[in-house]
């Protein structure tokens, strides 16, 4: 037998010649995915990362009170800093009152101490005109100056950044420099609205389940005449406005609606004994399972579509009764276009606020429209940001969580 030997400089340029034609490929299929990158950094991770900044950072502060952050480096946060504390925060809030900039700082006090806009501009306005000693002065003009927390918390927002709007976020606040407390009762609402969204998404993606599955399971077994017409229909929701469904929805529900109207017309509840269908839980649940319905149906078809129905045969032939033969041998196979289902449309109702906010009420509303509000009207973009990243976080890790238990790689979307 004979041995074919390769010279030496041949193998080697044999070698490089496959490496550069490796790097070649590579660097092809970079350019080729690089708008698709770019495109998620400014529109995923750019936002992301804004968001987390503007969660913590207080720059209004940070850039009026540089002299005070100095001057309160080296006190611990108990009793009353030093006078040159006092002097410096008086030369701040001098010179923010001759940049315009008093209001903006006061109004980011205020966010964490009630009152202090009244506190901060009284005293912008009257810094030029005060004399040593600094405290004194201060204390003349409002008492409130003489409060420790008061300090701490100009302690903190002078460096620029607080973790004060996550523990909003959580129904606690950081009182004085460094303790954190409890939230008086009455401003204790965020933790059991992020309650009330689990739930709401809870129930709405059981509602769902229940609906499609068997739904798919039609499309999956009849003919394709029908299939296809079904099909549409299920499609057909994607095709109208989210907008007009909800508004068709208002129109459905309310007391003097269609619904109601049939349920007095059929005898089933009386004129004066009309159900509250709507600006409550029950509108939020109806609406939002009809909005999702599709995300369920098509993931659990796809993978319906793709299970033989001979081993069901099978099954009934070896002697098990239908019910076992769905059980043991049809449900299992189905389970990972359930999974994608059940983990897409959790997902999509945790951060729905369109529909809540319309149909919702006071008792529907979800977290989601918490943090609209906290951007549109409160303008308190630090804790909307902050309750957006604990939503973000969350959801993270209930995919993480699903990943551990089940495996994303079992996922089948199509």
């Amino acid at each position: 037998m004979t041995t074919l030997v390769l010279p030496s400089a041949g193998t080697d340029d044999l070698k490089a010649s496959l490496k550069a034609s490796m790097r070649a490929r590579k660097a092809r299929a970079l350019a080729l995915v690089a708008p698709l990158l770019v495109f998620v950094a400014l529109v995923f991770v750019g936002p992301i990362g804004l968001l987390l900044q503007r969660s913590v950072a207080v720059p209004d502060t940070g850039a009026a009170l540089i002299d005070t952050a100095q001057a309160l480096a080296d006190w611990d946060g108990t009793g009353l800093p030093p006078e040159a504390a006092w002097q410096a925060l008086v030369l701040d809030l001098k010179a923010a009152q001759e940049a315009g900039t008093a209001s903006k700082l006061a109004s980011a006090l205020n966010q964490d101490i009630s009152g202090a806009r009244s506190l901060i501009i009284k005293a912008a306005r009257e810094a030029g005109t005060l004399q040593a000693p600094f405290q004194a002065a201060l204390m003349g003009l409002d008492e409130r100056w003489g409060d420790p927390d008061l300090w701490g918390t100009l302690k903190r927002y002078a460096a620029g950044w607080t973790a004060s709007h996550y523990a909003n976020a959580v129904d606690l606040r950081i009182a004085g420099y460094d303790r954190i407390e409890a939230q008086p009762e009455g401003r204790r609402i965020y933790l059991a609205l992020f309650a009330r969204t689990l739930k709401i998404a809870g129930l709405v993606t059981l509602i769902c389940l229940v609906l499609a599955y068997p739904l798919a399971n039609l499309l999956a077994t009849v003919g394709p005449r029908w299939a296809n017409i079904l099909t549409i229909l299920v499609l057909l929701p994607f095709w109208t406005s989210l907008l007009v469904r909800t508004t068709a929805w208002i129109v459905l529900l309310q007391k003097q609606g269609v619904i109601n109207d049939l349920l007095v017309w059929a005898g089933i509840v009386a004129d004066g004994d009309r159900l509250t269908l709507i600006y409550n839980q029950t509108g939020t649940l109806i609406a939002m399972s009809h909005v999702l319905l599709p995300f369920m149906v098509l993931p659990i078809y796809a993978v319906m579509k793709a299970v033989p129905p001979t081993y069901v045969r099978a099954a009934l032939s070896l002697g098990a009764s239908p019910f076992t033969a769905f059980l043991r041998v049809y449900l299992p196979q189905t389970m990972p276009g359930v999974g994608a289902g059940v983990l897409l449309v959790f997902i999509l109702a945790i951060g729905y606020y369109i529909t809540p906010g319309l149909v919702g009420g006071d008792s529907g509303a979800m977290i989601s429209n918490l943090i609209a509000y906290h951007i549109q009207k409160s303008l308190n973009w630090g804790l909307a940001a902050a309750l957006s990243m604990l939503l973000l976080v969350g959801i993270l890790a209930l995919y993480w969580l699903y990943d551990r238990m089940v495996g994303i790689d079992k996922l089948k979307l199509g």
